[in-house]
């Protein structure tokens, strides 16, 4: 098993068809992951039609999303879709909440994010324990003698908080069991997420694009094609990374007229090691230890997983993993 305190976790894309989650989940379970997650990522398919099948191929890993946002989902449906889940997984389930990315698109009014995550997280919460007492916030409220009208598994679910700023992360310390950075592969950043948090009690989470392959040039390459969109949304959020904004510019002009090819060719290899988990299943070993040691209680293995996706999660779970588990301490 891997080291007491540490953690490795699934993430899967709402990309698939019905059914085609349930192996991933079951193989990553055998493997010994803790947890199976799936993203909520705009465009794609909603994140609990997936969580709900992988929560009924499993019987141990934890399941909840990577993250849910409280600006295309309100609080009390969130709150809804999470007691769902906690009860077909047995009270396995853990909410994600972040301000979400891409909403620009939607012309989504984004600002007081902090607020908006600390109103929903209270609201799911007053919800869940049922509490009609009412709330009353700048975002959200309930009216006094509301409530869910059916049965909850668990009155509390532990709270994961997606976040990169300071200000969400301060939130995460006061009130989250986790905080995790998606998208960030980088041991640097551990600190300043630890710092930012202010609270030993909450584990660090790191997750990011994760391409494993025998040929570990090959891997690096499609690792940089899918990294790149996510470099126009966090390349300048990490303080420890020195990226050109030049090289930024660029890669965002790529992206715009939709060359990803050309955007991914642009990611120099010192970039990729920070957004991605990218290369052989020994070099992917020796970035997950990196981050371990760093101070992350659990690292996320994030899509495309390989070239190939089923073959890059046999890869995590028969060849990266076992080499996890046995490094001494």
């Amino acid at each position: 098993m891997i080291a007491e305190g540490r953690e490795l976790g699934l993430g899967l894309q709402t990309d698939k068809r019905p059914g085609a989650y349930r192996a991933l989940a079951v193989a990553a379970e055998e493997a010994g992951f803790a947890v199976v997650t799936t993203f909520n990522d705009l465009w794609f398919q909603p994140a609990l039609p997936a969580l709900l099948e992988i929560a009924a191929a499993t019987r141990r890993v934890r399941v909840g999303p990577s993250c849910l946002n409280p600006f295309t989902l309100h609080p009390v449906e969130i709150a809804g879709q999470i007691a769902a889940l906690d009860a077909a997984s047995g009270g396995r389930a853990f909410l994600g909440l972040a301000r979400g990315a891409w909403l620009d698109s939607l012309a989504i009014d984004q600002s007081n994010a902090v607020a908006a995550v600390r109103e929903a997280a209270e609201i799911v919460r007053r919800l869940l324990e049922g509490d009609r007492s009412g709330f009353e916030g700048r975002r959200f409220s309930l009216r006094e003698n509301t409530g869910l009208r059916y049965p909850v598994v668990r009155s509390a679910i532990p709270l994961l908080i997606g976040a990169w700023g300071p200000r969400l992360a301060a939130l995460a310390g006061e009130i989250a069991d986790e905080l995790k950075v998606g998208g960030s592969a980088n041991p640097a950043f551990v600190s300043v997420v630890r710092e930012r948090i202010a609270n030993p009690a909450v584990g660090v989470v790191l997750g990011a694009v994760t391409v494993v392959d025998d040929d570990g040039n090959r891997a690096r390459a499609a690792a940089r094609r899918e990294v790149a969109m996510y470099l126009d949304v966090v390349g300048e959020l990490d303080p420890t990374a020195s990226l050109d904004p030049e090289l930024l510019a660029r890669l965002r002009a790529c992206l715009a007229v939709g060359d990803r090819e050309r955007a991914g060719a642009l990611v120099p290899d010192g970039a990729l090691e920070w957004f991605a988990f990218a290369g052989s299943p020994a070099e992917i070993a020796d970035q997950v230890e990196a981050v371990f040691d760093a101070g992350a209680r659990r690292v996320d293995f994030g899509t495309p997983h390989g070239i190939d996706e089923r073959r890059g999660v046999e890869l995590l779970c028969r060849e990266v993993v076992p080499r996890l588990q046995h490094v001494s301490r």
